[in-house]
């Protein structure tokens, strides 16, 4: 524990400090917004690259690295609460395994016909139960630092998160947007549990209201979003893991959505051997039917890497990033999904 210790104070104290730097900045008129940097830095599952996805310490580092927006993967427990995990399966990402008061709730599930798992889910859990969990790195053998504060922090809420933004608001002296994925919409409707209305009453009744609101939210399912579009006016993102009829697919995404989040290879794909090939037109595209492009997912680590930015060592060792990230920039995109938000902070030029 003596490590897990002093990892969290490392933390609270960079928290301090932060506060502490930008006490002499008080006398700004102006908060400055989520997106009067270009590009939008998305600190994917929170600054997932450095401690485990989806928990507070993720998000409130992720806005001590400079991070606009932080990003929550939202699914439901079985009472009707909406938590962060980047799915409804918790085997990878919490101790659940390990706790033998919930061995009786594994079970073989389906979701809308995808193949069977047979694991422990969120919707056969109250939040109460769900308190009782602790987050695991869910990819320790690329993470090795991450999964050292395994067994530490709780799984949150979407509330808990909307809370912990606002206080670091007034440290930091700058608003923080928040970027929810919506997970699995369909099956939780399948099952009584309708996502898109416990979203937009959350986002509401915390004074997220109207376009200009530090808010988008996404999802892959566009069902969902065009639900989403008849209940709330904040901004929503179409989120596209396929390239199939783009300019004919990239029109009828306007008609609902202001902004679109592609597969980052649709943008640039990757040749045979692992390397950047030549940029599409997809941006271009995207821009000339007024969607912004926010692509995802950027990683630090080797594993992740195209083979040109990869450092020398084993998967878990930090490449160039930053050749990467160049190369995307110059592609115009608006933003990006990243789980070391820090790296492109140091890339932009200015903020507004």
């Amino acid at each position: 524990m003596k490590i897990r210790d002093e990892l969290l104070l490392c933390l609270v104290l960079s928290l301090d400090c932060i506060s502490k730097v930008n006490t002499e900045n008080q006398l700004v008129n102006r908060r400055r917004g989520p997106d009067d940097c270009h590009p939008v830095v998305v600190a994917h599952r929170g600054a997932s690259g450095y401690v485990p996805e989806h928990t507070l310490g993720a998000y409130a580092l992720a806005v001590t690295l400079g991070a606009d927006y932080v990003e929550p993967d939202l699914v439901m427990t079985k009472d009707g609460h909406l938590i962060a995990r980047h799915e409804n399966l918790l085997d990878k990402t919490t101790d659940i395994s390990q706790r033998p008061e919930f061995a009786d709730r594994r079970r073989s599930v389906s979701i809308l016909g995808n193949d069977v798992h047979l694991g422990w889910y969120t919707e056969d859990l109250t939040l109460a139960e769900i308190k009782q969990l602790r987050a695991m790195e869910p990819n320790s053998h690329i993470r090795p630092g991450s999964a050292q504060m395994d067994g530490v922090m709780q799984i949150p809420t979407f509330q808990e998160i909307i809370d912990l933004v606002k206080g670091l608001e007034v440290s930091v002296n700058r608003t923080i947007g928040i970027y929810p994925e919506l997970k699995h919409g369909s099956h939780f409707e399948s099952i009584g549990l309708p996502m898109e209305q416990a979203v937009v009453d959350v986002f509401h009744n915390n004074g997220y209201i109207g376009p200009n609101a530090p808010v988008y939210i996404q999802s892959f399912e566009a069902n969902s979003l065009k639900k989403l579009k008849k209940i709330t006016d904040l901004r929503l993102l179409q989120l596209i893991s396929r390239f199939q009829s783009l300019t004919k697919d990239l029109k009828e995404i306007a008609n609902y959505a202001q902004a679109v989040g592609p597969e980052k290879s649709l943008i640039i794909p990757r040749d045979s051997n692992n390397r950047l090939g030549a940029s599409t037109s997809f941006v271009v595209h995207a821009h000339a039917v007024g969607l912004k492009v926010h692509p995802y997912t950027f990683r630090a680590e080797n594993a992740y890497l195209p083979v040109e930015f990869r450092s020398n060592g084993s998967d878990s060792c930090f490449g160039n990033l930053y050749g990467e990230l160049e190369a995307f920039l110059a592609t115009g995109i608006d933003g990006l999904f990243i789980d070391q938000p820090d790296y492109l902070g140091r890339l932009r030029k200015s903020c507004l």
